[in-house]
């Protein structure tokens, strides 16, 4: 093939103009809002999925925690729709971009930590400091603490772009190296086409796996700040 391995990640743009604001606009358009008193089958399996999230995801907050609910399930459908966009040929995954992960996970870490130095400042300076620290370690334990809550978004950004990333690249190889194999064995070609089914199978798991890791992790960061 001689298409590049990493064509696929490349910005899309339209006549010399980029198309990521419409492409992340788009997922919005699969969540109708009910407008009948009666809802269809669909929006009623997409309502219940929505209440079931919620309701595992809030049970550990309290008031204040739970104030958060419509940013955190509306981050989760916007992850999940747009992984499971990506997977359609052709398509663009903006979640592949580390830049619009990282725009996701700041703003949101730096919300919790804000709100964990506002109502809970010394629940939150505490944390700094264990508990029964020796003297001598004091300097060093605040400043690798420090370190890991700066740390924290980082993982959540780099956690999403490079699961998601990998398991295009695999699609990719392994659907590549079945084009190749159908012209000179075809038992093999089948082998791998049914590997790349059981890969394509499980890249549906790992994007609603992976929005739902990623909210979840901002929930915990926003249940140790309230």
């Amino acid at each position: 093939m001689n298409e590049n391995l990493f064509s696929s990640f490349i910005t899309p743009t339209m006549m010399g103009l980029p198309i990521v604001i419409a492409i992340t606009m788009f997922p919005s358009i699969m969540f109708p809002s009910p407008t009948r008193l009666i809802n269809n089958r669909l929006i009623s399996i997409q309502q219940w999925l929505v209440q079931l999230t919620s309701k595992q995801m809030l049970s550990i907050h309290n008031q204040k925690g739970q104030t958060w609910a419509l940013m955190l399930m509306s981050l989760i459908l916007f992850i999940g729709s747009t992984n499971l966009l990506g997977l359609l040929p052709h398509s663009f995954t903006p979640t592949t971009q580390l830049s619009l992960n990282l725009g996701m996970a700041i703003p949101l870490w730096a919300g919790t930590v804000i709100t964990g130095f506002r109502h809970k400042t010394k629940a939150s300076l505490a944390h700094f400091l264990p508990q029964g620290t020796p003297l001598p370690l004091i300097p060093m334990l605040v400043v690798i603490e420090t370190i890991s809550l700066f740390i924290q978004p980082m993982a959540l950004a780099v956690r999403l772009t490079a699961n998601i990333t990998a398991g295009h690249l695999l699609i990719h190889l392994i659907g590549g190296a079945t084009l190749a194999l159908m012209s000179i064995s075809t038992v093999t070609a089948m082998v791998t086409f049914t590997i790349l089914i059981l890969l394509t199978i499980l890249e549906f798991a790992v994007a609603l796996i992976q929005a739902y890791v990623f909210t979840l992790l901002v929930s915990l960061y926003l249940h140790d700040n309230t």
